[in-house]
Parts: structure tokens; C-alpha cells; sequence
């Protein structure tokens, strides 16, 4: 388990497709920057408030979770906690973004998108203390 990985083939497809889906969402707000000729802020238009939290949740979030993937894979940790993870964070991150894109409310997709996010940050977490302590 503490075997270091050479290659870390896993956590740099998560990588990857965690910041095509960031970049996604920083298209976004750029298309509603332009459609709402709004340079900076939110201009007061509700839409564009949400997707600037979108993008900037994702952001909040997502880089430190993939961090902790990626060392769990140099650490050697099995290739299933690494996919659960990834996994888990790239669907909490699309639900999130779609729930909370469609209504700044509370909403299915935010909720389930949260709890999942926050379910890697723990799992990763723990897994962290626990593999470096052996």
C-alpha cells in the first residue's frame, strides 16, 4: 500500500476531466457576462449570480480534492478508493452545478451534489491520516 506509483494514470483522468467541467463553467460565465454586457459582479442579474457561484464553489472545492487523490495514489492506495473517489467528486460536482444553476434555492441535485462532495472529503481525509500512519 505504501508503494510510490509511477505514473498516476488514475487521479490525472479525474484531474482531467474535473477542469474541462471548471472551465466549463467559467465558459459559462463568460456567455453570461456577454449576453448581459456585465464586466464584473453580477450586474443584480440573478442567473449571473448563480453561475459565478457555481463556477466559484467548484473551485473552492474541487482542487484540494483532487489533490488528496493524487497523493493517495502515490501513497499506493487500491485503484477502487481512488475510482470511488473520483467518481463520487465528479458526479457531486455535476449535480451541484446543475442544481444550484437551475434555482438558488435548495434543490435535489445541490443537495446530493454537497453530500457527496463532502463524503470525498472526508473518505480522502481519513484514508490520508490513515495510510501515512502505517
Amino acid at each position: 500500500m505504501h508503494a510510490l506509483a509511477i505514473m498516476p494514470v488514475i487521479s490525472s483522468f479525474y484531474i482531467g476531466i474535473n477542469v474541462l467541467l471548471i472551465f466549463a463553467l467559467a465558459m459559462y460565465v463568460v456567455v453570461l457576462r456577454m449576453r448581459h454586457k456585465v464586466g464584473l459582479g453580477d450586474g443584480g442579474v440573478p442567473e449571473m449570480l448563480r453561475a459565478i457561484r457555481v463556477h466559484g464553489n467548484a473551485l473552492e472545492y474541487v482542487p484540494l480534492a483532487l489533490l488528496m487523490i493524487l497523493v493517495l495514489e502515490l501513497m499506493g492506495v487500491a485503484a477502487i478508493h481512488l475510482h470511488a473517489l473520483g467518481l463520487a467528486l465528479t458526479l457531486g460536482r455535476l449535480l451541484h452545478a446543475w442544481g444550484l444553476a437551475r434555482s438558488s434555492g435548495t434543490s435535489p441535485g445541490r443537495f446530493v451534489g454537497t453530500l457527496l462532495t463532502w463524503a470525498v472529503f472526508l473518505y480522502a481525509a481519513v484514508l490520508c491520516v490513515y495510510v501515512s500512519s502505517q
